[in-house]
């Protein structure tokens, strides 16, 4: 069996992505065929296409969050059978793509209530935001939080999700439209990083007193000023560096600035169990549910202008979450 997906060969712009046939194969032991009705789009893909982070053997095929129909499944697979409607963020990659073969241990039943583009839109990024303020730094009523890149798609779902759980939320962003857009979802207070010195309204906003915990995605741009908004003992979360990586720098600086701490957390190593994953996937799907999260796709792009919206992520044209339609 055929299929059209995205294929990298080598690392570069985004132009290096092919829409090409490719095959499918049948499922093994342990794996699932699902063919995609959505496809998340994630900066992370950026990284790898580009060599930031390093890809797996050439030629692949891009992505790692998606939902649609499982079609049939190998030998020894319990978690899902044919018909299921099923979500899933991490794994290997391959989701750029009208179907693929996969393990079924990452995929997680979707709810009625649930639609194949927010599931696909909110997967990855919501499962980041939950554990980023329920495990990394469990958010508490009266905590004021930094959130970089406020209007992102991990941005918007944790500042609202934040906000549920009784933070004031500051977040940064980079232009007035996107301003606000973070305010309507949780912001209390929004700082246009352009224009604005960050360290200086966070010590205007707080009294003085600055932050617990500051949420970082943009890394090389802003992470010295971030450890410049911790109070002592705080806690900087780097979760992303779309602006960057971060230059070395010598871990005694952590102590000059309050005895700060440091994380670098990523989603793998919080999904690390079958009873997790499904435990945050349920959180979500519960706060969606609710509406303490809404997560409405922003950005729709067909498979075939994957490179089109690689442009458009990359050149911080999109805001919330954007999907890839097979």
């Amino acid at each position: 069996m055929n299929c059209k997906a995205i294929v990298v060969a080598e690392t570069g712009g985004p132009e290096v992505m092919q829409f090409k046939d490719v095959g499918v194969g049948t499922p093994g032991r342990g794996e699932a065929l699902v063919r995609h009705r959505a496809i998340g789009l994630n900066f992370v893909e950026i990284y790898f296409r580009s060599g930031v982070y390093p890809p797996p053997a050439m030629p692949y095929t891009p992505g790692s969050e998606g939902a649609g129909v499982v079609e049939a499944i190998g030998p020894e697979v319990t978690e899902v059978k044919p018909g299921d409607r099923v979500a899933y963020a991490g794994g290997p990659h391959g989701a750029y793509a009208e179907a693929r073969v996969m393990p079924a241990r990452v995929l997680v039943k979707l709810p009625g209530g649930i639609d194949d583009e927010t599931a696909a839109a909110a997967m990855l990024k919501g499962l980041t935001a939950h554990f980023l303020i329920h495990d990394v730094h469990a958010i508490k009523p009266g905590d004021t939080i930094l959130v970089h890149a406020a209007a992102g798609g991990v941005g918007l779902i944790l500042c609202q999700w934040a906000k549920h759980l009784g933070a004031t939320v500051i977040g940064s962003v980079g232009s007035d439209d996107k301003a606000r857009l973070a305010a309507a979802h949780g912001c209390d207070h929004t700082i246009v990083y352009s224009r604005e010195d960050f360290v200086a309204r966070v010590k205007e906003i707080t009294g003085g007193a600055m932050l617990p915990v500051v949420y970082d995605s943009v890394g090389q741009a802003t992470f010295l000023k971030s450890l410049d908004c911790l109070r002592p003992r705080g806690l900087m979360v780097l979760f992303g560096q779309a602006s960057g990586l971060v230059a070395p720098f010598s871990v005694n600086l952590l102590s000059a600035k309050g005895s700060l701490f440091l994380t670098r957390p990523n989603l793998q190593n919080y999904t690390a169990t079958r009873a997790e994953l499904t435990a945050r996937a349920a959180a979500l799907f519960a706060a969606i549910a609710d509406g303490t999260v809404r997560c409405a796709v922003q950005r729709r792009f067909a498979l075939k202008d994957a490179v089109l919206a690689h442009h458009a992520l990359g050149d911080r044209q999109t805001t919330g979450s954007s999907v890839l339609i097979p």
